[in-house]
């Protein structure tokens, strides 16, 4: 046994019980944190603007906070980028977190002295619960690959700027650089395909142990691996037991990661974000995501249903019910106040506070009304799926809205890695169980304003073409699971399969 293996079992326990410990003080831990923000706060433009030394509960801090998304909060973002101090939070961030948004184009998100520790520290309890909980420590002695963005950092208004991916690569424990692949310089490489051969090259030959990424990029690498070596990956690393993902669904592309692999092994998912890394499955046996209760974020819930009312509802965590949609708002210790971040979360379980991720807010359809979010596509693809025994690959929905000629109905963009005998068979199993989920559809159904789904078989690997048409192949880039136009699906044309061919 490695030293390092042996020395992880003992520091996992002590993180796991601390870990513990703060699932039974989480509304207190929130409390506490909202009092710590708000006096850090005061000294800062943005307290000022907003009357922090006022502010003395929740209530008073929603009358003083209104709920902002990025392009809000533009303006402080752009006197902090001209290089003032104590705009959003006391001094200046150390990092900016770089991505892209859908109307703000380039965003560039503050991390703090104070806030880099929850990105760094959250990942290794992750890792630490997974131990104390499955025993499993011999991962700790092999290699590990973390599939990531470019390390490379530019300067904007003299603050390192790039992807968080890329950022927190900075800050990995020098106990893990020996067995951190790929090499700096690959790492640095921008373009993927090459990225990912020069991965390949150096790691096919590696003890694997643990891997990590974004699943469809997880998928890329070992389609290269069992293409290159005509086995298995549980054959090419035969020590490979952890999988850690994060930042979509992992359910679509489950079955074909693990047919890819040879076996199932134990995961570990990850709520990761530019803005903090707000959850993390603490254990193999229980449904949902740890939410991060005392790590320098104070967290609010706004009902979905209400999340472009001028004034919301805003619900703190002892606030929350089961199996509701909520939008995720945070308030974090890089100078976010009242942001929404634009995910959609749901608790499956209130002692702990865990939750799933249910979507996006701007991924939805409602051309007529039905407001479809992601949750509900993907599993009413999935459930047809697992019965049928068919494997996803990709996916993405979208109107199709008719001018004149027949009724409109939501187009299917798919690509099966076996298509379905009888593709028209499959699409309405799977209409059947979106009209279970979604009232709003059945009802567009039933009245004969929308036509039944219609599914458009895409080609293999059509979508990775499609990525890489669009300069988005790799790093923390995903497709939209749904979209409110046909920008998508219209670029998309191009990679479907003749449907007269089924």
């Amino acid at each position: 046994m490695n030293i390092k293996s042996f020395l992880a079992k003992p520091f996992a326990n002590i993180v796991h019980n601390k870990v513990q410990k703060n699932m039974h003080s989480a509304v207190d831990d929130q409390q506490t944190i909202l009092k710590e923000l708000v006096k850090a706060g005061k000294s800062t433009l943005f307290g000022k603007d907003h009357h922090f030394s006022d502010i003395s509960n929740y209530n008073t801090f929603c009358n003083a906070v209104p709920i902002r998304d990025y392009e809000q909060f533009k303006p402080y973002i752009e006197l902090i980028k001209e290089g003032k101090h104590n705009i959003l939070w006391r001094g200046v961030p150390i990092y900016f977190a770089k991505t892209s948004g859908t109307t703000s184009g380039v965003k560039y998100i503050p991390i703090s002295k104070d806030s880099i520790s929850n990105h760094i520290l959250t990942a290794r309890n992750a890792l630490l619960c997974y131990i104390a909980e499955s025993g499993n420590n011999k991962f700790a002695d092999g290699n590990m690959i973390f599939l990531s963005g470019s390390p490379e950092l530019e300067r904007v208004g003299g603050i390192p700027t790039g992807r968080l991916s890329g950022i927190v690569n900075h800050h990995i424990p020098r106990y893990l650089r020996t067995n951190q692949l790929p090499s700096f310089e690959t790492n640095c490489i921008e373009e993927w395909e090459t990225k990912l051969d020069k991965i390949v090259k150096e790691t096919i030959q590696k003890d694997m142990t643990l891997i990590s990424g974004i699943p469809p990029w997880v998928q890329m690498y070992f389609d290269r691996l069992v293409q290159l070596k005509n086995k298995k990956v549980k054959d090419i690393f035969p020590n490979f037991s952890v999988l850690v993902h994060g930042g979509v669904n992992f359910e679509p592309y489950k079955a074909k990661l693990f047919e890819a692999i040879g076996k199932k092994i134990d995961t570990i998912e990850t709520f990761p974000a530019s803005e903090g890394f707000f959850a993390f499955q603490d254990s193999q046996h229980v449904e949902g995501l740890l939410l991060n209760t005392n790590s320098g974020i104070f967290f609010e819930f706004i009902p979905v249903s209400e999340v472009f009312n001028e004034n919301p509802t805003r619900l703190s965590i002892d606030e929350v019910k089961l199996d509701t949609q909520y939008a995720l708002i945070i308030n974090n210790n890089a100078g976010l106040w009242g942001y929404n971040i634009g995910d959609i979360v749901k608790f499956v379980s209130l002692n702990p506070y865990r939750i799933v991720v249910a979507g996006r807010i701007k991924h939805f359809i409602s051309a007529f009304g039905e407001h479809v979010i992601g949750e509900e596509v993907e599993y009413s693809l999935m459930k047809i799926a697992n019965e049928d025994r068919i494997q996803i690959a990709e996916f993405t929905v979208a109107p199709m809205i008719q001018q004149g000629q027949g009724k409109s109905y939501h187009e299917w963009f798919i690509e099966f890695e076996n298509i379905p005998e009888n593709l028209v068979s499959f699409a309405e199993k799977v209409d059947i169980e979106l009209r279970k989920k979604n009232i709003y559809y059945d009802d567009l159904i039933r009245g004969n304003i929308l036509e039944k789904l219609v599914i458009s078989p895409i080609r293999k690997n059509g979508f990775i073409d499609y990525m890489k048409a669009i300069g988005k192949l790799g790093g923390q880039n995903k497709v939209p699971r749904l979209s409110n136009d046909r920008k998508i699906a219209d670029e998309l044309l191009p990679y479907c399969i003749e449907k007269k061919t089924f």
